[in-house]
């Protein structure tokens, strides 16, 4: 079932699966291909990612949006600058 509370990004970045550093890296690559102004949703398992999902958005100057956390998995919804 799909919450349509979240807002509908723009693209998505699955890293279900992978561990620090390698989330951060993919969404380092996944960012140069974006707009400015784009909305990015991130998938993610790994724990990690709670302090360095805002700590690389608030180093590169993008707007963390929100973060929503279920029992699975972390999503991270990232306005690109």
């Amino acid at each position: 079932m799909t919450d349509t509370t979240l807002p509908i990004p723009d693209a998505e970045l699955e890293t279900s699966g992978l561990y620090c550093p390698e989330p951060i890296m993919m969404l380092h690559n996944k960012v140069r291909e974006m707009a400015s102004g784009d909305l990015l949703r991130v998938v993610a398992t790994d724990p990690a990612t709670t302090r360095d999902v805002p700590k690389f958005c608030a180093f590169l100057g993008h707007t963390l949006e929100l973060s929503h956390e279920t029992p699975e998995q972390f999503l991270y919804y990232i306005r690109i600058s």
